[in-house]
């Protein structure tokens, strides 16, 4: 193994991503997996979730499934009661599962806001929060929160979203401090536009997809393998002193003024 392939590597590692049957999510799985960990994806629909880890079983790569909806505490502690006694450690935890309700803000729906939260922000700090304890028995681990441009700007109709992201960021520095001790580094990775089921509304509409990809330096929305390197890098030891840092995959999106 050269000295690139160690530093990288992610062999006899295990990593838990949330809500990888799809979009960046499965990238990230997928990413890890190449890279050598074995990955426990999470996902809430349960003939997707096995579909997908079948197809990468047959590749001969170490996926496993459990189904959990994030908004279920009890789910939650499920996965982790699975996790500590089927695999006995965790290394890397990707909090990437997000839900997304755009509603007019004088109409915006309580329940959307509530779901919001439970999903994007509540689930993220609790998994955090329980594997942390396991992490800190090894001696260490990486937490990786997957963010937005949402969490630095504002976007119309969809208070909600924004907000948790905004509080997924701050929530990244807060666990940053109190666990590096532990040697657990936190960080989040940021997308900016990614052609995913979740932008498709954007992307189907010609005026909203040009005036997207105008926002970007490269001058084109994102592919979900393109998360997968950052992502990579935070897990791995490539990244043994970074934490408590924002790492935004979105083409220059933030960067580019007129």
């Amino acid at each position: 193994m050269t000295y690139l392939d160690q530093l990288f590597s992610l062999t006899d590692r295990v990593a838990v991503v949330t809500g990888a049957t799809r979009g960046l999510g499965l990238a990230i799985a997928e990413g890890l997996l190449r890279a050598g960990a074995t990955v426990i994806l999470v996902g809430s629909n349960e003939q997707r979730l096995d579909e997908t880890v079948r197809a990468f079983k047959d590749e001969g790569l170490s996926a496993f499934p459990f189904r959990c909806d994030l908004a279920e505490p009890q789910q939650i502690e499920g996965l982790v009661e699975y996790v500590a006694e089927q695999h006995r450690r965790i290394d890397v935890l990707v909090n990437n599962a997000g839900v997304t309700f755009p509603a007019d803000i004088l109409d915006y729906p309580d329940e959307a806001w509530r779901k919001t939260m439970q999903v994007n922000l509540d689930a993220p700090f609790q998994l955090s929060k329980r594997f942390a304890a396991m992490m800190k028995d090894q001696g260490g681990g990486s937490i990786i929160n997957i963010t937005s441009l949402a969490s630095e700007l504002g976007f119309p109709g969809n208070p909600a979203y924004i907000a948790a992201k905004g509080a997924l960021k701050q929530l990244t520095k807060s666990l940053a401090v109190d666990l590096g001790p532990f040697g657990i580094r936190v960080n989040n990775v940021g997308p900016g536009y990614f052609r995913t089921d979740m932008n498709s509304a954007s992307w189907n509409d010609p005026q909203r997809r040009e005036d997207r990809t105008r926002r970007s330096l490269l001058g084109r929305w994102g592919k979900p393998e393109d998360i997968a390197g950052a992502v990579i890098l935070l897990a791995s030891d490539a990244s043994g002193y970074i934490t408590g840092q924002d790492l935004y995959v979105d083409g220059g999106w933030l960067t580019k003024g007129l």
